[in-house]
């Protein structure tokens, strides 16, 4: 069973960057399958982008891609999503998620396949 903590979150203006943590417990995460989600107020969690667990993979919401940037460490049990060029759209509640499965053939992206998530970290981004 794998627990994660998120920090990272902040207020920043549009234009900028930020980097979201994830550290997680637990010694199956370099079995598993990382994702960050995100919920806006009044809206429904979506998806952001995700990485597998040997790295080989990686997937991006279209409204982040090229200018977020997921990566992982095994070694060091953490997840990150260096976030670029920020826009007040972004601003949520960003959390990060770990897949259900061990060594999956399939980068999932949607909610219902990862069965674990941290407690999130807010993210402002004013105009």
């Amino acid at each position: 069973q794998v627990q994660l903590v998120e920090s990272g979150g902040g207020l920043v203006q549009a234009g900028g960057s930020l980097r979201l943590s994830c550290a997680a417990s637990g010694r199956t995460f370099s079995s598993i399958d990382m994702a960050w989600f995100r919920q806006a107020p009044g809206k429904e969690r979506e998806f952001v982008a995700a990485i597998s667990w040997n790295y080989i993979r990686t997937a991006y919401a279209e409204s982040v891609k090229g200018r977020f940037t997921i990566s992982r460490d095994n070694a060091k049990n953490t997840v990150s999503l260096q976030m670029n060029s920020l826009k007040p759209e972004d601003t949520a509640v960003y959390y990060c998620a770990a897949s259900r499965l061990a060594y999956a053939r399939v980068l999932a992206t949607s909610a219902g396949n990862f069965g674990t998530w941290g407690q999130g970290t807010q993210v402002t981004v004013s105009s």
